[in-house]
């Protein structure tokens, strides 16, 4: 659903903005326990947090792990300030270490990791069964790897609105133009397959939101999900993907969904696996 982008700033469609770094914070803290429930890493095990952007997860790995050394990598300087002043504010007993590098030019050694965490980093790379590959080589043997993207596929919404479906098909195309995929979700367990893990889970971890449920109406249909649609108006607008009036309405309609009679669901894809041990022979379906 958006992290700081492992690779470059090129890559990432939703912009460095600091209404950007909020948004995210805004999510991380409203999903928090529906993305990392399950996810505790023990005390003096070794994480890699890949892409950890303005550190909008870190401190929820830090805050479940007490005791675990999180390594924490990003490819944008600033970026990592943010997160480190995040980690200071609300972690401050945190073992964070700050790593400035690009997820295909890793400064690790061969399985230095016992588990490496990835959240909405493979939406923005073109090449994400390479990034898996690549991940799994600092990875220990019998390590694991957790990985949660979303699939904006999923999202639905009362009232229905045609234009409302449309604004959102425009951050999907943004997102395929830079090379991402904003429909990743679905396809975890083929690309972990074939990135060569074993003990592969995959569960769906289902956002629903109506008036019943305000927390969530704020948290992810209007400031997390709304917002990130929102933000790419002008790139869409200039592509042609909409007329501007179409558009307007379009959010319009959006919005309706948080309002009293509305009501939105999204599903986000949670996957955990295990690195084989190398045997020299390919994994299934390379």
């Amino acid at each position: 659903m958006s992290s700081s982008s492992a690779v470059g700033a090129a890559d990432y469609v939703h912009g460095y903005s600091e209404r950007e770094a909020a948004r995210l914070g805004d999510q991380a803290d409203t999903l928090a326990a529906l993305l990392h429930a399950g996810t505790a890493y023990p005390a003096g095990s070794r994480v890699l947090e890949m892409g950890c952007g303005v550190g909008a997860q870190t401190v929820h790995l830090a805050q479940s792990g007490p005791g675990a050394r999180i390594t924490a990598v990003d490819h944008s300087a600033d970026s990592l300030a943010q997160a480190r002043a995040r980690i200071a504010a609300h972690a401050p007993e945190a073992d964070v270490e700050w790593c400035h590098a690009d997820l295909f030019d890793l400064p690790f050694s061969p399985a230095e990791f016992d588990h490496v965490f990835v959240c909405f980093v493979l939406e923005h790379l073109p090449d994400p069964r390479r990034a898996l590959a690549v991940l799994r080589r600092v990875l220990r043997p019998g390590g694991t790897i957790t990985v949660v993207e979303g699939d904006h596929g999923s999202a639905l919404f009362h009232p229905a609105s045609a234009l409302a479906r449309a604004v959102i098909d425009c951050q999907v195309q943004l997102q395929s133009a830079a090379g991402g995929d904003a429909l990743i979700g679905r396809q975890l367990h083929p690309l972990l397959v074939r990135a060569g893990y074993d003990d592969i889970a995959v569960r769906p971890r289902t956002v629903y939101a109506d008036r019943s449920r305000p927390t969530l109406v704020d948290g992810f249909t209007r400031n997390t999900f709304i917002a990130m649609v929102e933000a790419v108006r002008d790139e869409a607008l200039a592509a042609g993907l909409m007329t501007e009036a179409d558009w307007d309405r379009g959010i319009t309609d959006l919005h309706r969904t948080a309002l009293a009679e509305g009501t939105f669901h999204y599903t986000f894809f949670k996957a955990v696996a295990v690195n084989r041990p190398d045997t020299g022979l390919p994994a299934p379906g390379r």
